[in-house]
């Protein structure tokens, strides 16, 4: 199996008229004054240590307790907005109790963690730059996954919900080994699903630390589920392969157990079961859907080398003319969903590429 090659940086793209007025329909829009940059104004930091004494690449960051004071209020009344539409009583049960900050990858996001006083339960969201792509993924994560996200977006800046879950890199390293056979059976069954999912809906860079790994006890068992939590590469790459988890070398412990768990039949029902759910999605969401692929095919969100690329790489995968037609990212992605619900119709007629 070939590996990927590592990708360069992507651009910021920046939120166009019809992207804010879609967000405005469906309530995305946060009424909370506070920006990024209002984050970058800190003071001070100090570095962040897991519980076994490992550097994470946060920063725990400290301001002036003038500032303090604002953004404080300022991130109890986003929590609100996040968590109980924005009924401003529970503020003051709210205690912000840590601002960190991460200089690793695209988004230099702050993490925000916000505490109840009253029963010590917390929860994280995260503060970023916005980028249209990630705004895309975000909302085509809420309509098409088997979970729903939620975000906020208030000018050039994103406010994002914090998704529970072990990241795969660390179940894979300290926790796969000790799953029992049915256990790591159904890990299996889940990235094959995760992987039909990620590819048909264009979300790349799935590598193992970009999702996570959620157990939940079920009667005598546990059942895994796996969710994406980082959607920067949403339709920008022109590589076929970067949308599909299974390339990517932090996977292979993954593949490896697919290979060992799964027949070859197993496998392709998966899939279909995949498939056919996300087509129900799309169907079922079929406006909101073609709002949003409706601006986002006048958007540019990735170079123009990029779309020829994957347009014509699907095409190849699927003998579908749709793709090669297509003039943008929005476009390709309209063309698979199209392609996803008409051979959902007519199954028989699913026969892509390896």
């Amino acid at each position: 199996m070939s590996e990927i090659s590592p990708l360069f940086k992507k651009p910021t793209y920046s939120i166009n008229q019809y992207l804010v007025e879609y967000l405005e329909r469906f309530d995305r829009i946060s009424k909370v004054p506070i920006s990024y940059e209002d984050l970058l104004r800190f003071s001070g930091s100090i570095n962040v240590y897991d519980k076994n004494d490992n550097d994470t690449l946060w920063a725990r960051v400290f301001y002036s307790e003038y500032e303090r004071n604002e953004i404080d209020l300022n991130l109890k009344k986003i929590y609100s907005l996040l968590h109980s539409d924005g009924n401003l009583d529970v503020i003051r049960f709210l205690n912000v109790d840590a601002i960190d900050y991460c200089t690793f990858g695209n988004s230099k996001p702050f993490r925000i963690k916000v505490r109840n006083v009253l029963n010590d339960n917390y929860v994280h969201f995260y503060i970023k730059k916005a980028d249209a792509s990630r705004i895309y993924g975000l909302e085509l994560e809420h309509i098409l996954s088997p979970d729903k996200i939620n975000f906020l977006v208030y000018k050039d800046t994103l406010i994002e919900e914090h998704i529970i879950g072990i990241p795969g890199d660390v179940f894979m390293e300290t926790l796969l080994e000790s799953c029992t056979e049915t256990e790591k059976s159904q890990i299996a069954k889940e990235f094959v699903k995760f992987n039909e999912r990620c590819m048909i809906r264009l979300l790349g860079d799935m590598r193992a630390y970009n999702y996570v790994i959620v157990p939940i006890h079920d009667f005598d068992q546990v059942v895994y589920k796996i969710r994406a939590i980082d959607f920067d590469q949403q339709c920008y790459e022109g590589n076929f392969k970067i949308y599909r988890p299974q390339f990517f070398k932090e996977n292979f412990p993954m593949i490896k157990l697919i290979k060992d768990k799964l027949q070859k039949s197993s496998i392709e029902q998966y899939k279909h079961e995949e498939r056919a759910a996300l087509a129900k999605r799309i169907l079922s969401a079929e406006t909101r859907i073609q709002k949003i692929l409706r601006i986002m095919s006048h958007d540019t969100i990735a170079p123009e080398a990029h779309i020829q690329q994957l347009k014509l790489e699907l095409y190849r995968y699927t003998n579908d003319l749709n793709f090669k037609k297509a003039t943008s990212m929005g476009y390709v992605l309209s063309a698979a969903f199209k392609f996803v619900t008409r051979n959902f119709k007519h199954p028989d007629l699913f026969k892509p590429g390896s």
